[in-house]
């Protein structure tokens, strides 16, 4: 049975585009807390796996749903700095617990899924008498994600800052950053080892904006588009009313985060340049796998560089992973309803690729509708819309969702 998806969610979701970070300091370049999210992730990610190479357990749905409630929360309470927050909760714990009564409020109207809402509660400790100090390895490797991914952008505006204003902040989140030295991802990103120079290509979408041809509101960044794409996928995977096994859930949400990470090192190719001819697409696919191989591939660890290429090889098809005689896997596409019926299972790692092409075109649509409706338009913004709508049919259906129907409740807003 499906669940409501509500377009006042995603469009709320958007708005971690709009909202700035280290706005008391010089910045060089926008920071926001949707291009936040996203490092944080991938970071999350890394040390996730590191942790998983010595045998300990990620509880990879948990930390997934915490990064969207994460963002949701920020998005409320955007005017109150993390430092200040984090004091509430341990100088006023039952004033933090009111604090995140009033979040909840805030998307009681428009989270229409109840087991979405009921999660989002359980997030915010809204039962709990008292404050936690207890974490789980889970809640440890995002916490250690989210200090680090902090740290980055501190460092990276760091040259055009006054050492005054910045070396406390720098301390405090060096310090802060000790208390998870064991978890040996963030050893090693501290020390700048191959999984920091794993990051630093990652950072680089920061730099990308996309639809870069035009004026637009709000801007965004390749790497900001991954992290709403990957809720999105999530939200729609919800919507589909399918219940996934872990590991497809795991696998459709980081797909959708690292759909566009070749572009970190061959740039953003945007879509009518890919179509100038019909054998360039073709090609610059072919392209892109061989800079991906030689430039990212080397700075990926063992433990999951696999994993990363079946991301982004025909990451917008549903797929599975099936045994050879070999004993190695393959990817083999197959369609939504094969998905369910036969390989819903973590032993077949199923991705619902069409799911984060949908994600992807939703996206692209937002930023284009977003930015028109604001009143800075452009004729690559309006066909870039039309586009997008004219590629699904009024009865189209991506995984069980109709697409039009999505897409015109955008547009209605």
């Amino acid at each position: 049975m499906s669940v409501p998806l509500d377009k006042k969610l995603i469009l709320k979701i958007f708005e971690g585009f709009s909202i700035q970070r280290w706005n008391d300091l010089v910045r060089p370049f926008d920071l926001v807390e949707m291009d936040k999210a996203a490092e944080k992730m991938a970071c999350a990610y890394i040390i996730g796996k590191y942790e998983e190479r010595e045998d300990h357990e990620i509880d990879w749905e948990t930390m997934i749903y915490a990064s969207l409630f994460d963002l949701l929360k920020k998005i409320t309470l955007c005017d109150i700095k993390s430092p200040v927050q984090q004091m509430i909760r341990e100088k006023y714990p039952a004033e933090y617990k009111k604090l995140n009564e009033w979040v909840y409020s805030k998307y009681e109207k428009i989270i229409a899924d109840t087991d979405l809402l009921k999660k989002f509660a359980n997030y915010l400790e809204l039962d709990a008498d008292v404050t936690r100090t207890d974490f789980s390895l889970t809640e440890r490797v995002l916490e250690a994600a989210h200090k680090f991914s902090s740290l980055r952008e501190l460092e990276m505006i760091m040259p055009v800052n006054e050492m005054e204003r910045t070396h406390k902040i720098h301390d405090e989140l060096s310090e802060n950053l000790k208390k998870y030295s064991d978890l040996k991802g963030v050893q090693l990103l501290l020390n700048r080892e191959q999984a920091f120079q794993f990051i630093m290509k990652i950072e680089q979408l920061r730099f990308q904006t996309r639809w870069n041809q035009t004026p637009r509101i709000p801007q965004t960044s390749v790497l900001g588009h991954c992290f709403f794409v990957a809720v999105t996928t999530l939200l729609l995977l919800r919507a589909t009313g399918e219940i996934p096994c872990k590991k497809r859930l795991f696998n459709d949400f980081f797909s959708a985060l690292f759909h566009d990470l070749p572009e970190s090192v061959t740039r953003d190719i945007i879509s009518p340049v890919k179509q100038a001819t019909n054998e360039l697409p073709g090609i610059v696919k072919q392209i892109e796998d061989e800079i991906v191989h030689a430039e990212l591939v080397p700075l990926m660890d063992a433990s999951y560089v696999d994993e990363i290429l079946y991301f982004t090889n025909d990451e917008f098809q549903n797929r599975i992973l099936v045994d050879q005689l070999d004993g190695s896997k393959t990817a083999q596409t197959v369609s939504w309803e094969e998905l369910n019926e036969n390989y819903n299972s973590d032993i077949y790692s199923p991705v619902d690729g069409r799911l984060v092409r949908l994600a992807d075109h939703l996206s692209a649509f937002i930023e284009a509708d977003s930015s028109v409706k604001y009143g800075i338009t452009s004729k690559q913004l309006t066909s870039g819309r039309d586009n997008i709508l004219k590629m699904y049919s009024s009865a189209a259906e991506i995984n069980g969702i109709n697409a039009m129907q999505l897409f015109w409740s955008i547009l209605e807003e």
